[in-house]
């Protein structure tokens, strides 16, 4: 779930190269052992993209490694399938792909670049089956794509890597009645069971109990293995391999972060600290002692299996360019729900795994009662949210929006058709960071949340706008809001007020112009339309920018006068262009007879995004400041 990013590593970075994994892959070396010294060469190339593409995630990558390097070396037949259904490992996955062959492996540079190799796995990507960065989803497409394979007369098996925190998905539960019921025996879901989360354990976010027996009780045959043994891994999948009439499940007890001492998180103990190699690339000094340990573990295997030395590639990586200055709308969240809760005893805060993401880390350790961990339940802890409502609390729900907005959707609804009021929170929203991939952009909040009748909702433009949209969502509107907000530091000329008063369905003028108005929300929208600005005044156009935080609300008469003067009206979505802010604004000027004069184009993302840094996205989806006003000098 979390998606920390950080910068790229700068300094010596290491990695195997393909000669290497080829010449122990066709050694003599038993095959246990040929294994474990291939696993941990991909570890050390998986944290070498990792290192090099600034994010991505180490722990479940490195726990998940030496079942699937035995699954590709030894465990599958030609017709055989693995897929990732929790997406994390993906890195991980690369790394044996490269390694395989399968991909090429020039794309070890281009881990997150949008030349390269996007951070969840994706169908365009050779050797990727299906999308997965969703959680939940994995075992029902192996049932799709088993239902396919029997109606065509075709064999093959399908292996399923879960996470455990995975298992906290309702869908999961329902996928294994009918798999068991239809005897899909040739389905095995293994569970990488490293029992720690995107922040804390397992046990201590939402415990799962007693695993075996909750798969058993579905009807599947399970076993439990330590994931980092071969000859047990071995055995588990010969064994499901001859199941007739139950599909199987592999408990593999793993070791997150595996392979590297500091890194690998060892306690289920309820009380465990935050684990910090979820996400995210490893600082400089981190990368150096994990890459030497890496490389150390490599040479004492090699020696040991008559290989001699294995040669590594060595690169010199220079700092990246500084980003500036720059402001995070995060901060000024916890600190306004803070102080909203200081002054509200009924406001409770529910989180979905993803408490250092969120924000919510003070919340937590200042109200203990009023917080709720849902761990990764999304559904569920809406409605837990609506129950808390109906009984006179005011809940405050938080997780990522591509999550928070779309899965638990009818739970909002029925939620809403109470007549409560419950406010939702979503971070990582927008088209930026695009580095972890579609499945993470959420580009759907307006779309999806913005036709529920009495329903707002809001985005800040800036730090200053967080607190007033808060108390408006809490305090003044007489129904629930969807408060969207990017989740990076952005760096944006616009100054806020702390002061400033949110007016229903009204915008506010940032910067004066005569010429355009531009229409934009949120940091990077209101940001890049700033910038834009600044790039048409040079051409003797003078933008008028406007700052929407009601994206589906738009009072008809406050627009009118807003756009006055103007000859033309362009709206910035860092949404989907349809049914966005641009279609809200457009309708409230074509009710108010603005647009019989006034031009009036949107731009927005018209396609599933592309992965990659921030800046090759924002441009390839025309919302970078250049392409605004390329787009508006066209109209004139």
């Amino acid at each position: 779930m979390g998606d920390l990013v950080t910068a790229a590593v700068s300094g010596k970075l290491y990695y195997a190269g393909l000669s290497e994994f080829e010449r122990v892959a066709s050694s003599n070396a038993a095959a246990h052992e040929r294994a474990a010294l291939y696993a941990d060469m991909a570890r050390l190339n998986t944290l070498y993209m990792i290192a090099t593409a600034g994010s991505g995630h180490i722990g479940s990558s490195f726990s998940s490694l030496d079942v699937v390097t035995w699954l590709y070396m030894e465990g599958m037949a030609e017709k055989d399938v693995y897929f990732s259904s929790k997406g994390h490992d993906a890195p991980g996955l690369y790394a044996v792909l490269i390694a395989r062959g399968v991909l090429d492996f020039n794309l070890i540079h281009k881990l997150r670049r949008i030349d390269g190799l996007p951070g969840h796995p994706d169908v365009n990507v050779p050797g990727m089956v299906t999308n997965t960065g969703s959680l939940g989803m994995g075992v029902s497409k192996a049932k799709g794509m088993a239902f396919a394979r029997r109606l065509r007369g075709e064999s093959g098996r399908f292996y399923v890597m879960t996470g455990d925190g995975e298992l906290q998905e309702g869908q999961i539960w329902e996928s294994l009645v009918s798999t068991a019921n239809h005897k899909l025996n040739e389905i095995t879901c293994i569970v990488d069971h490293n029992k720690i989360q995107s922040d804390y354990s397992v046990e201590r976010t939402s415990s799962l109990g007693d695993l075996e027996a909750k798969f058993a009780a579905f009807g599947w045959h399970v076993q439990s293995v330590d994931g980092h043994d071969y000859a047990a891994i071995e055995a588990a999948l010969d064994f499901a391999e001859k199941e007739t009439d139950k599909p199987s499940a592999i408990i593999a007890h793993t070791i997150k972060g595996k392979g590297v001492g500091f890194m690998e998180g060892v306690s289920i103990d309820s009380d465990v600290e935050r684990f910090k190699f979820h996400s995210g690339a490893p600082q400089a000094d981190d990368y150096t002692r994990a890459a030497q340990e890496l490389i150390s573990a490599i040479k004492t295997r090699a020696v040991k299996l008559n290989l001699g030395e294995i040669e590594f590639e060595l690169i010199d990586r220079a700092a990246g360019p500084a980003p500036g200055e720059t402001v995070r709308l995060f901060p000024a969240y916890t600190e306004a729900l803070l102080d909203q809760a200081s002054r509200n005893d009924k406001i409770v805060a529910l989180d979905a795994d993803l408490v250092l993401d969120m924000g919510l880390e003070p919340f937590r350790d200042a109200y203990p009662d009023r917080f709720v961990e849902c761990g990764i339940a999304e559904m569920d802890m809406v409605s837990q949210a609506g129950g808390m409502a109906l009984e006179g609390l005011l809940p405050v729900v938080n997780s990522f929006s591509c999550f928070l907005s779309t899965r638990p959707n009818e739970q909002i609804y029925n939620n809403a058709t109470e007549h409560t009021k419950i406010v939702y929170v979503g971070g990582l929203s927008g088209v930026v960071p695009a580095g972890p991939g579609h499945s993470h952009q959420s580009l759907r909040e307006v779309s999806t949340l913005g036709s529920i009748p009495n329903f707002t909702v809001l985005e800040p433009a800036c730090p200053e706008d967080v607190a007033p949209l808060l108390n408006w969502a809490l305090n003044t509107h007489d129904g629930s809001s969807f408060i969207r907000m990017v989740s990076i530091p952005y760096a944006t000329a616009l100054k806020g007020e702390s002061a400033w008063v949110p007016k229903t369905g009204c915008g506010r003028v940032v910067r004066p112009g005569a010429d355009v108005a531009i229409v934009a929300s949120g940091l990077v929208g209101v940001s890049e339309a700033l910038k834009a600005a600044d790039e048409l005044a040079k051409s003797g156009v003078s933008a008028r920018v406007i700052a929407a935080a009601f994206l589906n609300l738009a009072d008809a008469d406050w627009w009118a006068d807003a756009v006055k003067g103007v000859k033309a009206v362009v709206t910035v979505d860092n949404h989907y262009k349809r049914y966005g802010l641009g279609d809200t604004v457009g309708v409230a000027l074509a009710e108010a007879g603005v647009l019989a004069s006034v031009g009036f184009k949107r731009l927005g993302v018209e396609a599933t995004p592309p992965c990659g840094t921030n800046a090759e996205v924002l441009d390839a989806v025309s919302l970078d400041a250049t392409s605004v006003a390329i787009a508006v000098k066209a109209l004139f």
